[in-house]
């Protein structure tokens, strides 16, 4: 009887000391003072620039801010996916409280190196979630990542170079296969092409360097030319906009600010707002939300944006919700 009565306050005090320590660590979170978040980037862009902003704006609204409590490391892979894998494994290292991966090629190679490392992932501007394997589930999202989802319309985006330039037939886009989120949003355009007369002619690069000669090979059979989201081609738009420019072929893109570099046009999301969306989220797993239970969310904030000395060049007289 003693030996039962032994055994059952065992019991009691292994499940008291269990609650406890859950306990202790609920209450160690909810005085936590101080968080650190690590950003990975693809590549220095504006656009994925301005997201970073937006999400460390939004996490200063909510008192997050590295002048007090939130230490941020930020690294970019200069477009190689070598060295994004390397800024993944120096992450681990730092166990930070979140790693925030913008761009679908950081999102992957963050995902890829977590897999025993007990650390949340916040992805921005990834186009398909699902089909680059960065989870399984856009409800219930796995393998501790979440984040928001850029897709531009794509029928928007051709109902946009048709109003402009109502004879347009052959539309070319240029993109790096090698980019997973590319695959959905091509094919997606090509849909919605066929439904408005268009003809599609695909042109591919998958590095930096060799975007120029695409470009000018692609100018040569195409009357208009729309860059999807992809960060080879935009890192690369000066070698895109000269050749088109020399043949007086508009080139629209799926972002802001390559608007403001000289592109005709976009309907695009404002990234800077893919970015406060971003950080609510990155906030959230800051006060202690599994990722798990944080549906992935899509930005729906489409606007039209023209470059007005573009629309000059091509004798143009439109209206659009953002003029650069």
């Amino acid at each position: 009887m003693l030996r039962f009565a032994a055994k059952k306050f065992l019991v009691a005090l292994s499940i008291t000391l269990s609650l406890t320590s859950l306990g202790a660590k609920k209450l160690d979170h909810d005085h936590k003072t101080s968080y650190q978040v690590a950003i990975t980037q693809i590549v220095e862009h504006p656009s994925l620039d301005s997201i970073r902003q937006g999400i460390l704006d939004e996490l200063a609204s909510q008192g997050f801010t590295q002048n007090n409590n939130l230490t941020v490391t930020y690294d970019n892979a200069q477009g190689n996916i070598v060295i994004a894998a390397q800024i993944a494994q120096r992450f681990i290292a730092l166990a930070p409280d979140v790693i925030v991966a913008i761009a679908t090629p950081s999102a992957q190679t963050a995902v890829n190196a977590m897999k025993d490392a007990n650390i949340p992932i916040v992805f921005g501007a990834v186009t398909d979630p699902l089909s680059a394997k960065i989870t399984r589930s856009l409800e219930r999202p796995d393998n501790n990542a979440t984040g928001t989802i850029d897709l531009p319309p794509a029928k928007d985006q051709l109902i946009f170079i048709k109003e402009l330039f109502p004879k347009i037939k052959t539309l070319g886009i240029l993109y790096n296969p090698g980019e997973s989120n590319n695959i959905k949003q091509v094919a997606r355009l090509k849909k919605a092409a066929g439904l408005l007369g268009f003809n599609i002619i695909e042109a591919t690069a998958t590095r930096t360097a060799d975007v120029a000669l695409t470009a000018k090979y692609l100018t040569s059979k195409v009357e208009a030319i729309l860059i999807p989201n992809d960060n080879t081609i935009i890192s690369a738009l000066e070698s895109v906009l000269k050749p088109a420019l020399q043949n007086h072929i508009p080139v629209f893109t799926s972002d802001p600010d390559s608007v403001k570099k000289g592109a005709l046009g976009a309907i695009a999301n404002d990234q800077y707002d893919v970015g406060r969306m971003t950080g609510k989220i990155v906030a959230q797993i800051l006060h202690g939300k599994p990722a798990e239970e944080i549906p992935i969310k899509a930005v729906q904030i489409a606007k039209r944006y023209i470059n007005q000395k573009m629309a000059g060049f091509f004798g143009l007289q439109t209206s659009a919700d953002i003029l650069f």
